[in-house]
C-alpha cells in the first residue's frame, strides 16, 4: 500500500477519534444547565445535542477553514502529516486527562496547542503567530469575558421582566424555553466543533496531495466528522456534565435558559461573523458564572470556578507539550 496513503488515513482516523472524544467531552456544554433544571431528561438531551451537533456541522465552513489553512504551514509530503498526527494525539490525550478529573476544558485549545507543539518540534513547517494571536488567544480571553457580563445582563432583565411572574408558571415556562436553547446551544457546538475536525481533515488530505485546495471540504467530511461528534454527544461525558450542571451553581430554568442563550449566541457570532473558532466550553462556563453572579456573588463556587479557569489556561501549552512528546515518538514512523 502507498505510504503517503496509509499517512493520510491514519491522520484522518486520529482525527475522528478525536471527533468523538470532543463529543463526549463537550456534551455538558449544550445539555448539562437543562438537565440539571429537570427541563429535560438525560437521555432525551443527549439525543437532542446530537442531532443539534449533526446539523451545525454543515454551516461551520469558515471555521474549518481557518484550522485547515490560518494556523500551520507545512509543506507537502509524509514529515508534516507526522506532525498533524501528532498534534491530534496531544489534543486526544489531554481530553481524556481532563475528562477523567471533570474539568470542563477546550477540546478546541486542546487541538490547536496541540497543531503548535508539535509544528514547533519538527525541523520545518511554521506557526502562523499572527493567526494564532488573532483568532485563537484573543477570542480564548474575550469570548469568557463576554460570556460573563452578557450572562449576568440577560439575567438582569429577565428578572426585571418577569418581577410579577407566578414563581411555578415561570419555571414551567423557562423548562419549556431551555428545550430550543438547549438545541441552538447543540447547533453552535456543531458549528465550531465538527468544523475543527473537518479542519484537520482537510489539512491532512491537503497535506498528502489527494487534493488541490487547504480550503475545499468535500460532502463525506462533512458527514464523517458530523457523524462522530453526534455519537461522541450520545455517548456522554457524564462527569463534566454534573461539573457544569451542578458544581459551579445551582441553576434554576430561568438561569438555564440565560446561560444556553448568551453563549449560542456567542458561538453563533464568532463562527458565522468573524469566522473565529472559540471554546464552546468557555463560553457557556463563563455565562453559567454570570448568570449565578446574579444572585449574590457567593452564590457561585468560586474555587470550582478557580479549577476550572486553571484548566483554561493550562491547556494550550499542555496540549503542546505532549504533542511535542508524542511527535518524538511517531517520527520515525513518517
Amino acid at each position: 500500500m502507498d505510504p503517503q496513503l496509509v499517512a493520510v488515513v491514519a491522520v484522518i482516523l486520529a482525527a475522528m477519534v478525536f471527533d468523538y472524544t470532543n463529543g463526549f467531552h463537550d456534551a455538558a456544554n449544550a445539555i448539562a444547565t437543562s438537565v440539571s433544571t429537570r427541563a429535560l431528561t438525560p437521555r432525551v438531551a443527549l439525543l437532542m445535542a446530537a442531532v443539534g451537533n449533526f446539523v451545525g456541522a454543515h454551516l461551520g465552513t469558515e471555521v474549518a477553514k481557518t484550522v485547515g489553512e490560518d494556523l500551520v504551514s507545512l509543506p507537502l509530503g509524509i514529515p508534516s502529516l507526522g506532525v498533524v498526527f501528532a498534534g491530534v494525539l496531544g489534543a486526544i490525550t489531554w481530553n481524556l486527562i481532563t475528562w477523567y478529573f471533570g474539568l470542563p476544558s477546550s477540546s478546541s485549545h486542546a487541538l490547536f496547542g496541540g497543531l503548535v507543539g508539535a509544528t514547533l518540534m519538527a525541523s520545518f513547517g511554521e506557526v502562523q503567530w499572527g493567526n494564532i494571536v488573532n483568532k485563537v488567544l484573543i477570542p480564548m480571553v474575550f469570548s469568557p469575558v463576554v460570556g460573563l457580563i452578557l450572562g449576568f445582563l440577560f439575567m438582569i432583565a429577565i428578572m426585571w421582566a418577569f418581577r410579577r411572574g407566578h414563581p411555578g408558571k415561570l419555571n414551567r415556562g423557562f423548562r419549556l424555553a431551555q428545550t430550543f436553547s438547549a438545541a441552538a446551544m447543540a447547533v453552535g457546538h456543531g458549528i465550531q466543533d465538527a468544523a475543527k475536525t473537518m479542519g484537520i481533515v482537510v489539512l491532512a488530505l491537503y497535506t498528502g496531495g489527494y487534493q488541490s485546495s487547504a480550503t475545499h471540504i468535500p460532502q463525506w467530511v462533512y458527514w464523517a466528522s458530523a457523524t462522530m461528534l453526534a455519537l461522541g454527544t450520545y455517548a456522554g461525558g457524564w462527569r463534566i456534565i454534573r461539573t457544569l450542571g451542578r458544581k459551579i451553581i445551582d441553576l434554576g430554568p430561568a438561569e438555564g435558559f440565560a446561560a444556553e442563550t448568551v453563549a449560542s449566541s456567542v458561538l453563533y457570532f464568532n463562527a458565522l461573523v468573524l469566522h473565529a473558532p472559540i471554546s464552546t466550553t468557555h463560553t457557556i462556563t463563563s455565562a453559567i458564572m454570570g448568570v449565578g453572579a446574579t444572585k449574590r456573588l457567593s452564590a457561585v463556587r468560586w474555587n470550582v470556578a478557580g479549577n476550572i479557569v486553571i484548566a483554561w489556561v493550562t491547556t494550550f501549552p499542555a496540549a503542546a507539550l505532549i504533542a511535542c512528546l508524542i511527535y518524538l515518538v511517531v517520527r520515525p514512523l513518517f
